[in-house]
């Protein structure tokens, strides 16, 4: 039994600066000095595993086990997710079939800005909210090069969408893991993040359009901004409040792409956008007065186009549900302790009220992971679409060589996540925020969004950190519901930022070793979006009438 040191040289100031040393590494060499993405995940796992052993005093064995644990769980199931989907993307693409759906989108709008938020916003926060774990980024990241997309701008904005949607993401999952480690209600837990992430639903896609086109890009669209926002985020409040947040994301996604194509049927911009550069570009004369286009395909052409991605998107849904979950980890499931590492290592106080182990085991839960979900609507959709079994398994083949550094980056990225959060480095970072005193409810929303940016998860964040948030907010006298839930809300804004996603949105986009220049182009608007939802909670904590939202 090893016990967690959170400031082994008894001076919290360098024991932080320590600690933050592996995150600090990977970022510098992905934004700063353009090493390519698997090498620079290598060298920060390389950091936290000198940094635990020789700094933390954990043991060699248990850091190189708790790093294996984290690249197995990196390939299953993320690396698992972002395989099968660009699967499914290069068997419809080879058949054409992208391109079919490309141009039928072009048949609701040719303008960039609106596409932008039918596929990015709208449809991504639907596949977040019935799988997660990367599925939105890889699909909508996909499609917006389908349409034409600059790979900047595709991998850019996928990520900076798929924010508002993430702390109900995978049917609820976060936050029902909340409930589970901090033993607070789950249905208060679910109202109160419903209380603060509809303010950000709204935000968020003026934001993103802004990123995208400017200001007066994005001001010229605004009414079909404020639909789109507007639709999600009033059933998100309902259905968080109202239900639960098992269908939170699922019904506002429906909701807002339903209402934002219906609207786009009766509403026209003055002038379309048809630059994918985030530059004015105007269309033709037919696309200025319409704003759409008439391809030539037929009804049933347009339906085989979009049959895959329908197909996906329900099977997504299907994983999604619990009980099939569990029907399915019946007959497959394989749990096992992970060897010297499963109750060995030990959390103390003030991380955790009184100490208790840590557990460490593998699910390797290959029938019910998401990505099997993923893979079974591929192989329909490529039988539908005329593939032989040989020529499945040949694409197939083709997509594992294609994405393997995508793969060892991924795997090292989780390795990293896992060795600082056994070795208790990552908790050294979380100890930090909470001295902040009166200012915690600021700070301690940005603890969140560390916890994602180090995890890539915020079901992880709200695991690794929850805990911390009430105890913290206990001692202080603040609402322990209140700051539980700002460690999810505030979570969701480091998911554009995690180097998982990041690996997942340059791997969709096929625009391999550019990943620091993502990191670079979302990193702004990544903690100006945080600080945002931790001047509201602040505002919920201590100001009238944003105190009535916490009771």
């Amino acid at each position: 039994m090893w016990s967690q040191v959170y400031d082994p040289f008894n001076n919290a100031v360098i024991s932080t600066l320590l600690a933050a040393i592996p995150v600090i590494v990977m970022l510098a060499a992905l934004a700063f000095f353009h090493i390519k993405a698997h090498i620079a995940a290598l060298m920060g796992l390389a950091s936290a595993l000198l940094v635990a052993i020789f700094a933390f005093t954990m043991p060699a064995t248990m850091a190189i086990s708790s790093a294996l644990l984290g690249a197995a769980n990196g390939l299953l199931p993320i690396g698992w997710i972002i395989l099968n989907v660009i699967f499914l993307y290069q068997l419809t693409e080879r058949k054409g079939y992208f391109k079919v759906m490309q141009d039928s989108i072009t048949g609701i709008t040719t303008d960039r800005r609106l596409q932008l938020l039918l596929v990015a916003f709208s449809y991504g926060a639907f596949f977040e909210g019935a799988g997660g774990f990367g599925t939105p980024v890889a699909v909508t990241g996909a499609m917006l090069i389908g349409l034409g997309f600059a790979p900047l701008a595709a991998s850019g904005l996928s990520l900076i969408a798929n924010t508002a949607p993430v702390a109900f993401g995978a049917l609820g999952t976060p936050i029902i893991a909340l409930a589970g480690v901090t033993g607070l209600d789950m249905l208060q837990l679910s109202a109160m993040v419903g209380r603060q992430l509809p303010f950000f639903s709204i935000i968020v896609p003026f934001w993103l359009l802004w990123a995208f086109c400017g200001f007066r890009g994005m001001a010229a669209v605004w009414p079909a901004v404020l639909i789109a926002g507007a639709t999600f985020a009033v059933p998100q409040y309902l259905v968080s409040n109202f239900h639960g947040p098992w269908l939170v994301d699922v019904v506002a996604a429906i909701v807002s792409m339903v209402c934002l194509t219906l609207f786009l049927r009766v509403w026209k911009p003055a002038q379309i956008w048809t630059s994918t550069e985030g530059k004015f570009s105007g269309g033709s004369a037919a696309a200025q007065a319409n704003g759409s286009t008439v391809h030539n395909y037929t009804r049933s052409e347009v339906i085989k186009a979009w049959l895959p991605w329908l197909i996906l998107a329900v099977l997504v849904f299907i994983w999604g549900i619990p009980e099939w979950k569990k029907v399915l980890d019946g007959i497959s499931i394989f749990k096992f302790d992970w060897p010297g590492l499963h109750k060995l290592v030990q959390k103390v106080p003030p991380v955790v009220p009184k100490a208790a182990t840590e557990a460490a085991v593998y699910n390797l839960n290959y029938l019910s992971a998401t990505g099997t979900g993923i893979l079974v609507a591929a192989i329909i959709s490529g039988v539908m679409m005329g593939y032989s079994i040989g020529g499945l398994f040949r694409e197939y083949g083709r997509t594992i060589w294609l994405l393997r550094y995508s793969l060892i980056t991924i795997a090292a990225m989780l390795a990293l996540g896992f060795t600082t959060r056994y070795s208790g480095i990552d908790s050294t970072l979380g100890l930090a925020f909470a001295h902040t005193g009166v200012f915690y409810p600021f700070f301690g929303t940005l603890l969140g969004w560390l916890g994602v940016a180090l995890t890539g998860s915020d079901t992880a964040s709200n695991v690794l950190f929850g805990g911390l948030q009430r105890t913290s907010a206990e001692q202080i006298g603040l609402n322990p519901v209140l700051m539980a839930a700002a460690n999810s809300s505030g979570g969701v804004m480091g998911k554009m930022i995690d180097a998982q996603s990041i690996v997942v949105a340059s791997t969709a986009t096929k625009w391999y070793g550019h990943e620091g220049d993502i990191l670079r182009y979302v990193f702004f608007h990544s903690i100006a979006l945080a600080c945002l939802v931790g001047l509201l909670v602040t505002a919920q904590a201590y100001l009238y009438p944003f105190t009535l939202l916490v009771k």
